[in-house]
């Protein structure tokens, strides 16, 4: 593992993120869903332009958003807003081979570079689809991941989602947004935690 890398990781590893994610993180390569100019960044902690106004988001912020996720082995997972596909193949070692993860991009060449950068990862299907539709075809999922910022949460993600799952967004406005994680009761979701103070892409529609 390079040093940057490690680095990184023990920096997670210090503020407390669980070992299975970790361990995501030490098997999946940044460096492969960047851009080339920007591959020596890959293991700094912040987020890196992509291309098309989107971003591949700061390690941390994923780090939060996963472990708010509560993802567990063999699960189904969905991910809205799935850009690079960096945070599916996170998804994926966590789920273990057993688990299935979904993607869902908007922007075509995204899609298309994603599809790329996972060919060689089973259990990850991605489509190229209006992401506030969620995926219907594949439902119902254990967890939703929203990977963009949205003002309030897509009623067909949350009709997607099995009672009792968790659902993560980045909820607000274009200023400010607070990592938030809902589960699912009674057909609706109540809020289990929220994290201000981050900065999302908006999500495309």
């Amino acid at each position: 593992m390079n040093h940057k890398k490690q680095v990184l990781i023990e920096s997670l590893k210090e503020k407390g993120f669980p070992k299975s994610i970790l361990d995501a993180f030490s098997k999946v390569r940044r460096e492969d869903f960047i851009p080339e100019n920007l591959k020596h960044r890959a293991y700094e902690d912040i987020s890196l332009p992509i291309g098309f106004l989107q971003t591949i988001s700061q390690p941390y912020t994923i780090a939060v958003m996963l472990k708010e996720l509560k993802v567990r082995k063999r699960q189904r997972i969905l991910e809205v807003g799935s850009g690079c596909g960096y945070v599916l193949a996170l998804l994926s070692e966590i789920v273990g081979k057993k688990g299935k993860v979904y993607g869902v991009e908007v922007i075509k060449e995204l899609f298309e570079k994603s599809e790329e950068n996972l060919k060689d990862y089973e259990n990850i299907e991605i489509y190229n689809r209006n992401g506030n539709l969620g995926l219907r075809e594949k439902t119902p999922y254990d967890r939703i991941l929203i990977s963009a910022r949205t003002g309030e949460i897509p009623k067909d993600l949350i009709s997607q989602l099995k009672s009792k799952g968790i659902l993560v967004a980045p909820v607000g406005n274009s200023y400010i947004q607070a990592i938030t994680s809902f589960r699912k009761e009674n057909g609706k979701l109540k809020v289990i935690n929220e994290f201000p103070g981050f900065l999302f892409v908006p999500l495309v529609s």
